[in-house]
């Protein structure tokens, strides 16, 4: 089932807590890397659990990692490491808390080589998802087949987020997804 049928087929309490994601954040484009990072954030802490579980805690992930600046969660040292393990506000999984750190880290370098970490991305397009795949696990821990799929379908650059006859769909085109450009 795609998420927008999902979506579309959930009792009121799942419908509410998915919309907003659903209409304003998903498949749309992004270009500023704080934002580029938390939705990498939050996809690898969705790994082994739901996305309502992952929505549910996202104000608390943005209060944990500062707002997602890449430059703050880079300088996370153990005394923030424990903090963060001890939050219940996240999801308190020391692989995946070690991973956004580590990400935060190969983003700044990523960006101080490409101009940004978009930018970065936008070079690299097109790949297939596999040769996504094997990038990410050049540059990224706690990225496997899934997370990268989903990441890059969230942000735009694979195509996929919404069926096509799914209102937000249209929405998505007119924001020109880098899965929509000519090369």
């Amino acid at each position: 089932m795609s998420y927008c049928q999902f979506v579309k087929n959930a009792n009121e309490t799942k419908r509410v807590i998915h919309e907003t994601y659903h209409d304003r954040e998903y498949g749309f484009p992004i270009y500023d890397d704080n934002l580029l990072f938390e939705r990498l954030v939050l996809e690898i802490n969705q790994a082994g659990l739901s996305w309502e579980t992952i929505l549910k805690k996202k104000e608390g992930f943005q209060l944990a990692y500062h707002n997602f600046s890449v430059a703050k969660v880079a300088s996370f040292r153990e005394e923030d490491i424990q903090e963060l393990l001890t939050n219940s506000g996240i999801i308190r999984n020391k692989l995946k808390v070690h991973a956004a750190i580590f990400n935060a880290n190969s983003i700044l370098a990523l960006s101080k080589e490409h101009g940004s970490f978009y930018n970065w991305l936008k070079i690299n397009h097109p790949l297939t998802l596999d040769q996504w795949v094997k990038l990410f696990k050049k540059h990224f821990k706690f990225v496997g087949n899934e997370i990268v799929n989903e990441f890059l379908m969230s942000i735009g650059i694979l195509k996929g987020a919404h069926d096509e006859d799914c209102p937000v769909f249209k929405e998505i085109l007119l924001e020109e997804p880098l899965w929509n450009r000519s090369l």
